[in-house]
């Protein structure tokens, strides 16, 4: 083999690596932005659904596309394409009204021209009360993050969908409140551990259907105090086996 026969084959392989790489860097950025984006928790305003430390998968065409599903949520167009309505319930991962910079996480709890209230603890949707059933007392610090017992309900709403949320303080801040008129193409969102959750009862505010990133689907990883997945002399430990590929309901 000549020198020049060496050359083009190494050229060629290099050529070949270079390629491979920037198919892969092309298909991850196309699954990402229309298929499925990988999503970590942030806070606790979810608990005990969704815990600090879990990874899931968010299903990026549920409701459509917007710019918010592009990276650095380009200016290119306006409204969604392909547009699906949430249902309540629904956890949903959506750009934070007051500053798109950041995403948030809560449940659909309210649909444009709904009314929702809380009085006395409880969720009222248009004037009726959503039935809600005692379940007992979490006291496991690593789901409830307080060290103490704390009393877990599980709300039905109207379509059927049930979950269950946390009552860290009865008669909070957030258990009486006005009754919000939710407008055309916005959402109401709560968290379900309702008296630790900044959601459309403060902050947040109404949010724009533009604003739905997708719904969050099942979780692929958890691990608890505070640790790294990369951290994996700690997963013996703190990996929480029970809640890996569990549907998020």
């Amino acid at each position: 083999m000549s020198v020049t026969d060496k050359s083009q084959k190494k050229t060629g392989g290099l050529g070949e690596t270079v390629s491979v790489i920037i198919q892969a860097l092309v298909l991850a950025l196309v699954i990402r932005t229309f298929l499925f984006q990988p999503f970590s928790i942030p806070s606790g305003s979810m608990r005990p659904t969704l815990l600090e430390g879990d990874y899931l998968f968010v299903t990026k065409w549920a409701y459509g596309y917007s710019k918010y599903s592009l990276p650095f949520s380009p200016d290119l167009f306006s409204g969604r394409i392909w547009g699906s309505v949430p249902k309540r319930g629904d956890v949903v991962v959506f750009k934070f009204p007051p500053d798109p910079s950041l995403d948030y996480i809560k449940r659909v709890i309210g649909l444009p021209g709904d009314r929702v209230q809380m009085k006395h603890d409880e969720l009222y949707l248009n004037g009726v009360v959503v039935p809600r059933k005692k379940m007992g007392q979490i006291d496991n610090p690593d789901i409830t993050e307080v060290d103490r017992p704390v009393d877990v309900y599980r709300e039905t709403l109207p379509n059927g969908v049930s979950y269950d949320t946390l009552d860290l303080t009865p008669n909070g801040i957030g258990d009486d409140t006005r009754e919000f008129v939710v407008p055309p193409g916005h959402y109401f969102m709560m968290g379900d551990n309702r008296d630790n959750s900044s959601d459309s009862r403060f902050a947040v505010g109404y949010v724009p259907a533009e604003n739905l990133v997708g719904r969050a689907n099942i979780i692929f990883f958890s691990i608890a105090g505070g640790a790294s997945p990369l951290e994996v002399w700690k997963w013996p430990s703190l990996v929480r086996v029970s809640r890996l590929f569990t549907v998020i309901h």
